[in-house]
């Protein structure tokens, strides 16, 4: 298996309104997350593009698919296509979420919760085992929003999270927009999360914009990070040091100068935890 990844610095999700102008620019970005499913084809444009951005930009990258915690049998299938991007990539690291996505060979294209106890721990931290030992490699396992609670789980979501990292021996990509947007709709204090999550099992942060309804949050990312979350990504540096992070946009795509602004403050965030949170902008 893969020894931890080093730091890697502080980068954007590759999408497909800035390929253009990331090859005619080269804007200062670290590195490019790119969603795993959307290059595991053959040939076409995506992987055009990212076979040229990838001669200047290192590359992680983060899958939606691969429905760790479903009761349905592992795809080997998906995993053998995933393997081959792997290999023609070479990322930074390879990370999923935290969820199931479909049963039956059916694909819901959305990221659905479990419950929290023991028995799915045991199930989930089996099946991210043997994953890791197709790909060869630790992978990383994201922190969903959260929307409903199951009357079955017995433990809170980050003694969950943390269980599944150590009994299966993988890492994680901690999404501090996820986990304040998770606080706000089950009313917990967002640094119980954070401090609940072995600091060793860190590999990458996302930080993200959300949709606020007041009684309720969705996590979009389809606008700008908000000052509050801005404030719990500082006590996330704070907590567990020098993390690789991003910017995660996915809808209502900004002109790129505009991602470029919001990564110059994660930026500034992360380099500079010691001092005094101040407002974003």
């Amino acid at each position: 298996m893969h020894e931890r990844p080093d730091f890697a610095g502080y980068g954007l999700g590759l999408r497909p309104d800035y390929y253009s102008e990331i090859l005619d620019t080269r804007p200062p970005v670290d590195w490019f997350e790119v969603i795993s499913e959307n290059f595991m084809v053959e040939g076409g444009k995506p992987l055009h593009f990212l076979d040229r951005i990838r001669e200047f930009y290192p590359i992680a990258m983060h899958g939606v698919s691969l429905s760790i915690a479903s009761t349905a049998p592992l795809n080997y299938d998906y995993l053998a296509r995933l393997q081959t991007l792997i290999e023609r990539v070479n990322p930074l690291w390879v990370s999923d979420h935290l969820c199931w996505t479909g049963l039956n060979a059916h694909n819901t294209h959305d990221l659905l919760p479990i419950p929290y106890n023991e028995e799915s721990v045991r199930h989930v931290a089996n099946r991210v085992r043997q994953v890791q030992e197709v790909l060869g490699r630790r992978i990383l396992l994201e922190n969903l929003s959260s929307y409903v609670n199951f009357k079955t789980s017995d433990m809170e979501e980050w003694e969950f999270v943390a269980a599944v990292a150590k009994e299966a021996d993988c890492w994680l990509l901690l999404d501090v927009n996820n986990v304040y947007v998770s606080a706000r709709n089950h009313g917990f204090d967002p640094m119980d999360y954070l401090n609940g999550i072995p600091i060793d099992r860190v590999v990458q942060f996302h930080v993200a914009g959300h949709s606020d309804y007041g009684d309720y949050v969705i996590d979009t990312h389809d606008a700008p990070v908000t000052d509050p979350v801005w404030q719990l990504y500082h006590q996330a540096v704070q907590r567990f040091g020098k993390v690789s992070a991003m910017i995660e946009r996915d809808d209502n795509m900004p002109p790129l100068e505009e991602l470029m602004s919001e990564l110059s403050t994660l930026r500034e965030i992360g380099e500079n935890a010691s001092k005094p949170f101040t407002k974003a902008g």
